[in-house]
């Protein structure tokens, strides 16, 4: 049985601080860890959308459940201040920019962000909390164009975006650390992870909200990029759960996280499309667009490494995944056409 290892010594309930607390990963992290007696705190970078970015958080009813703390991932001075002030014992660096087809057009700031905002971290973890225990998000789009047909922790890395280069730097930074300073610095090579709380530009959400308005009546098409791309896709809430295993273990390492099943997006729409009991070949449009400037075509993870030494599966079925998917957004677009925009003569009315 895994036993936390500040929880064996001291006897109190563990710290984590979570970088990217308001995303998807950050807010199944989150409620993972309150069910485990943990104390929550998260990095908030403040915006004029604060609303919105806490919509994750607030839909699993987390957000008076943990503790956010104002501050910038590049922003060394403020990483300090923060790690000084929570003291964590585990730290979970899952802030990016993350969106992998945007990093084209920014490439400067998913930089910035994605790569040297994770040494950051380490950095204000190294002179603030040296004995905390550090995860880094890394990311299959680190292998790109692919050198083994299954992809391993060994297996050679060939980034194909500006986002896989720069979380390709930051994970080889985090190796660095481990092995220059003696931290307990762990690197997850997640491969793609979805859910409903995935953000609505990546394809597998982008796919379930278009079957949920088809389905609905609310649109009539679907166009995506190149349907012909493999993933490997499991379900975030099972990768959380890797995230936490490495932390509990007494050497830090890195591991391969991913289901070993992959299957193209035209695959995925059919399941998706299917559960609604719709044709995805009637509905959906190729735009080339949307296409990647340079593509990945196929990624399939070997988890074995996890499996052995973390005892790690995954637990929910990618038929399961996009029903799940399928019916978080039918459910949101029902409840979005239930609302009764207010009239003229009733908002003059409520004035009187």
């Amino acid at each position: 049985m895994v036993l936390w290892f500040a929880e064996a010594v001291t006897g109190t309930m563990p710290t984590a601080l979570i970088t990217g607390i308001t995303g998807q990963d950050g807010a199944y992290l989150s409620q993972f860890l309150l069910e485990r007696g943990y104390a929550v705190h998260g990095l908030l970078r403040r915006s004029a959308s604060a609303d919105v970015i806490l919509e994750r958080l607030r839909w699993l009813g987390l957000v008076d459940r943990v503790t956010l703390h104002d501050g910038d991932l590049t922003d060394l001075s403020a990483m300090l201040r923060i790690v000084q002030a929570v003291q964590p014992d585990e730290v979970y660096n899952l802030a990016a920019q993350s969106f992998v087809h945007a990093s084209w057009q920014q490439p400067l700031l998913t930089g910035t962000v994605t790569g040297l905002g994770a040494v950051t971290m380490l950095e204000a973890v190294r002179i603030a909390r040296p004995q905390a225990r550090f995860y880094q998000a890394s990311s299959s789009e680190m292998f790109g164009k692919i050198q083994q047909e299954r992809q391993t922790e060994r297996t050679p890395f060939y980034p194909r975006s500006p986002y896989a280069a720069a979380k390709l730097y930051a994970h080889w930074m985090t190796v660095n650390y481990r092995e220059s300073f003696g931290m307990h610095a762990s690197s997850g090579i997640l491969f793609n992870h979805e859910s409903p709380l995935r953000g609505i530009e990546f394809v597998t959400r982008k796919i379930t909200d278009g079957v949920a308005r088809i389905r609905l009546g609310l649109a009539r098409e679907l166009k995506l990029g190149n349907l012909e791309a493999k993933r490997d896709w499991g379900h975030a809430q099972d990768f959380v759960r890797a995230m936490w295993l490495m932390l509990q273990q007494e050497v830090p390492d890195d591991y391969v996280i991913a289901t070993g099943r992959t299957t193209s997006i035209a695959d995925f729409c059919a399941l998706a499309f299917g559960y609604a009991g719709l044709n995805w070949q009637e509905f959906v449009r190729t735009d080339a667009s949307l296409l990647r400037p340079a593509e990945v075509d196929v990624l399939h993870g070997d988890p074995s490494k996890a499996r052995d030494r973390l005892g790690w599966a995954p637990s929910a079925t990618l038929e399961e995944l996009a029903a799940e998917m399928v019916e978080a957004d039918l459910a949101r677009h029902r409840a979005r056409s239930s609302l009764v925009m207010p009239t003229a003569e009733s908002m003059r009315a409520a004035r009187a």
